[in-house]
């Protein structure tokens, strides 16, 4: 008789739980962070920058950063869920380093309306990803795959960033941060 710590449905199951926790986490601080920011269509200074022909609709931004969140979410569940594996804690403090990054950029651009440096950031938070990627292959292939779509929409947004930089090189300026009315009798 073979002894065993965990069944493999006890295993399962403490992978399930993990992701009960960062898929939902991460979702919310997404959505936090966006709604407190003003972030998309809808905020006047986004609205009056310059934007390239091939700019996705704004339906885009949603549906793709929630399928994006749940996958790092279930990525970083694999990884938590990899007690003992070499290279974990790195992982996770790589991986905690871009997510707090990526949560920092929305904030910077659509509501600091800071174009440059929301592109300079957006190449610092597509870098820590790769580097988190790579640290998760070392773990779990699989993690590492769940980032591949995040990978290629940071490498996207890169692209879309220095286009609005490029467009807008005034753009911190482009529109008041308060708005501000004024009666004249």
């Amino acid at each position: 008789m073979v002894s065993q710590l965990a069944s493999m449905g006890q295993l399962r199951m403490s992978f399930v739980r993990w992701a009960l926790v960062t898929v939902p986490a991460i979702l919310f601080l997404g959505l936090l962070v966006g709604r407190l920011s003003n972030s998309g269509f809808g905020n006047p200074w986004f609205d009056a920058l310059a934007k390239p022909a091939w700019f996705p609709p704004g339906w885009v931004f949603g549906a793709v950063w929630t399928i994006l969140y749940v996958l790092l979410g279930i990525a970083m569940a694999q990884i938590l869920h990899a007690r003992g594996a070499r290279g974990r804690a790195g992982a996770i403090a790589l991986f905690s380093l871009q997510l707090l990054l990526n949560l920092a950029w929305t904030p910077l651009f659509f509501a600091a309306h800071q174009v440059t440096a929301a592109l300079w950031l957006i190449v610092v938070i597509l870098a820590f990803a790769i580097a988190t990627a790579g640290s998760f292959a070392r773990i779990r292939k699989s993690a590492a795959l769940l980032m591949l779509p995040y990978l290629a929409w940071l490498g996207f947004a890169t692209v879309l960033a220095w286009e609005m930089d490029r467009l807008n090189p005034d753009g911190e300026a482009l529109a008041p941060r308060g708005a501000q009315t004024h009666i004249v009798l």
